[in-house]
């Protein structure tokens, strides 16, 4: 029996909002008429890791995301990750009411 190795297996839901994520970035590219060599020169990764990215590939670290984001001048969205945490609210929400 082989090992089960954490992060081998994604979540449907997960895989697509990568994807979706990617594709948004190749989008954003293509808009700047920017080819993918030059993406993966701003963002010091090579052309493969930027069509990984557009691809929405998990294995891809957030890191590298975060290089490809700024060398297309969205780095600032970012800052939107969680910043929206509808759950957290409700969840600290019922927690004051109880009190």
């Amino acid at each position: 029996m082989g090992k089960n190795t954490f992060g081998k297996i994604m979540p449907r839901a997960l895989t697509q909002q990568l994807q979706l994520m990617g594709e948004q970035i190749m989008l954003a590219r293509k808009r700047r008429h920017l080819s993918m060599q030059d993406i993966a020169d701003r963002a010091t990764v090579t052309r493969l890791t930027v069509s990984k990215v557009e691809h929405g590939d998990p294995r891809v670290s957030m890191g590298i995301y975060a290089r490809v984001l700024f060398a297309l001048n969205l780095e600032k969205d970012l800052s939107l990750l969680a910043a929206d945490d509808a759950l957290g609210h409700q969840l600290q929400d019922a927690e004051l009411l109880r009190k």
